[in-house]
């Protein structure tokens, strides 16, 4: 089992990226996948998960209204599209996918927003 995550780079602030996270060896039909991320000496937080089995999303209030996360109908891929950005948005994006009984993660990508 993979996670590819994708999508990073550098981008001035108000620009918009869009990461991608997607799956080898499962489909995603019974996880929730959330994407984290981690900037420069602060801890991992969580910026926005989906359930696909029901479509349930959330998000962080630093992001709300900026950042909507979405899956595919093959449900292998779930992307994060991320606008307005803020220099604050500065962090290694980490996917993970959580099932009750287990964790999938996938390795990080790096945003750079520049002010």
């Amino acid at each position: 089992v993979q996670l590819q995550a994708s999508g990073g780079g550098l981008v001035q602030a108000g620009g918009s990226l869009t990461l991608s996270c997607q799956a080898s060896g499962i489909t995603f039909d019974d996880y929730a996948i959330g994407w984290l991320r981690q900037a420069p000496g602060k801890d991992r937080e969580l910026v926005s998960c989906i359930s696909r089995s029901d479509g349930t999303t959330n998000y962080a209030d630093s992001v709300k209204g900026r950042f909507t996360i979405s899956g595919d109908d093959a449900k292998t891929t779930v992307s994060l599209q991320m606008n307005s950005l803020k220099p604050e948005d500065t962090a290694v994006y980490y996917c993970n996918a959580n099932r009750y009984d287990r964790v999938y993660w996938g390795q990080g990508t790096l945003v750079t927003v520049s002010s």
